[in-house]
């Protein structure tokens, strides 16, 4: 521990002066076995639904919702839901702000599609999408970690010139495997504890983190869409988590810090695996019912009505091509047939799926 203008500040070092080898404890190979089955079984599942984008966009905003709450930003499914299909209307503050986060996970989701790397300079633009600036990495001093009694325990990196020489060293962790012969799933929890460590943005550093975490296993083959979140761990867990990031710092108690990590992974994909294999039987079931009853079923509607927890008539005409007309038609008999729920918000309407809506606004998985 050093000081720094009066406050305490852990020592930080670079990535590439650990050795993976301390990483090899019986505990930590075990929990990873156990994760990584987990984890290829998510992938599995989440590849056997047709369009993946009902996954992506359904369970980003879960994500979304959650990794906001960790920063105290709240919103309800409800206004959340309201708010991805109606942007133009002013409503929650905290809405809003959750989906600049969806977008900045999509950017940040198509740059590792496109290029295959996830470099500092992704990085700046998931940030500056998430906080809607340009600020880039800090020039001015960082916010220091406090403790409920009020005592500064942690200050991140303060020099510029250190923040981007800390960063450019995480660029090559995660991208160059050769440098680290460990498990993805131990890096993750790696890049994770040093991006929160060093700090680099004014703001959202949090968030962005958080959405490293599955860009990461995306970018390493282990996810083939993001579709693993660990925030609503981290929320059901912050005292544990908070405690765990400032043992490493204080003690460098790094190996319970990553099982911590580990058991995150696992326990989320569990979870997953339930919500998703409970959609994909949702969406069967839809399909089946309205290829029976409905003349005008298609595969469209089917892919519009779960990517949309909450659709309207516009979604409908720009997805199935349809006059506004037709797709008020539709939606109006699937919610006489039970399907839908509709409802109004100023002069418009939108329609609640609500199969899909009781999945993902549970809270006991």
């Amino acid at each position: 521990m050093v000081a720094c203008g009066g406050a305490v500040m852990s020592e930080l070092s670079a990535l590439s002066r650990l050795k993976a080898a301390q990483f090899e404890t019986p505990a930590i190979l075990k929990k990873t076995t156990t994760a990584s089955r987990k984890l290829a079984e998510l992938k599995g599942l989440a590849a056997s639904i047709p369009d993946q984008g009902i996954l992506i966009n359904s369970l980003a905003m879960q994500e979304a919702k959650d990794s906001s709450a960790i920063e105290n930003i709240v919103t309800s499914h409800d206004e959340l839901f309201k708010s991805n299909a109606f942007p133009e209307l002013a409503g929650n503050p905290a809405a809003k702000e959750v989906r600049h986060y969806i977008q900045a996970l999509r950017i940040g989701y198509e740059r590792v599609k496109q290029t295959g790397l996830l470099t500092a300079n992704h990085i700046i633009e998931i940030q500056a999408e998430l906080e809607k600036n340009k600020a880039g990495f800090r020039k001015l001093p960082g916010t220091a970690l406090k403790n409920s009694l009020g005592d500064t325990v942690y200050t991140p990196p303060q020099n510029p010139d250190t923040i981007i020489t800390l960063m450019r060293d995480l660029e090559r962790f995660i991208n160059d495997d050769s440098a680290f012969a460990a498990d993805p799933l131990i890096k993750m929890a790696l890049i994770h504890h040093q991006f929160e460590s060093i700090h680099p943005f004014y703001d959202g550093n949090g968030r962005t983190g958080r959405i490293i975490n599955v860009l990461y296993l995306v970018q390493k083959g282990l996810l083939d869409i993001p579709v693993l979140y660990l925030s609503r761990h981290i929320v059901r867990t912050k005292p544990d988590y908070y405690r765990l990031l400032q043992s490493v710092r204080d003690d460098q108690r790094w190996e319970e810090w990553v099982l911590y990590m580990l058991t995150a992974v696992e326990e989320t994909a569990r979870q997953t695996i339930t919500t998703l294999a409970d959609i994909k039987a949702a969406l069967m079931d839809y399909k089946h019912r309205i290829r029976a009853g409905y003349k005008f079923y298609s595969q469209d509607l089917i892919n519009n009505l779960f990517t949309h927890p909450y659709t309207k008539i516009e979604f409908v005409e720009h997805d199935l091509k349809v006059s506004r007309l037709t797709a008020t038609k539709y939606l109006d008999a699937l919610t006489a047939g039970g399907f839908l729920q509709k409802k109004k918000i100023g002069r418009s309407n939108y329609y609640i799926n609500i199969a899909l809506n009781t999945i993902l606004t549970r809270e006991d998985v």
